[in-house]
């Protein structure tokens, strides 16, 4: 039996991944690769929208901007390597225009935000919120935990997860 389609507002998850030097420790970044690999996937499964900003080096960049979630992304996944800087705050602001900016093109979208970082970041004054649902995955492991990622998830008012808690299970 032929059956219309609803449609459906689109979502978008905008992912930000922290490539900096200090998330080769303990693993950090392989770990999240795995978790970001099941993220790609679901996102497929979901025909969400991607975007995807990577903080490493001296400036952020983006990977994909808007695009529905495809099989080429595991591509870029498995390159992804870890080293140079942390410019975490550029790309948090780049990605809250960056949002507004689509909200406003396309105002029914749902909006998601995901931050994988270890939090390790010098010092930083107050975030203005990130006006979408939001989580951040912290990925600081090791003897020492300062303890910063938990901080960017409250200024930043989204929700907060240790990577542990979601690949244990």
């Amino acid at each position: 039996m032929y059956q219309l389609r609803t449609r459906s507002p689109h979502e978008l998850w905008l992912v930000i991944v922290d490539a900096s030097a200090s998330t080769r420790r303990h693993q950090a970044l392989s770990d999240a690769k795995g978790l970001l690999a099941q993220l790609f996937d679901d996102a497929y499964r979901q025909r969400a929208r991607l975007a995807l900003l990577t903080a490493s080096g001296s400036v952020p960049e983006w990977q994909v901007q808007g695009l529905k979630a495809s099989n080429g992304l595991r591509h870029w996944l498995d390159g992804l390597g870890a080293g140079g800087g942390t410019p975490l705050l550029a790309a948090l602001g780049e990605a809250r225009h960056w949002l507004a900016a689509r909200q406003k093109r396309f105002p029914a979208e749902q909006q998601r935000f995901l931050l994988v970082t270890d939090g390790r970041l010098k010092d930083w004054s107050m975030l203005p919120a990130i006006e979408c649902p939001g989580l951040v995955i912290d990925i600081e492991r090791g003897p020492i935990h300062l303890g910063r990622a938990k901080v960017l998830a409250a200024q930043l008012q989204v929700d907060y997860r240790h990577i542990d808690e979601l690949i244990s299970g």
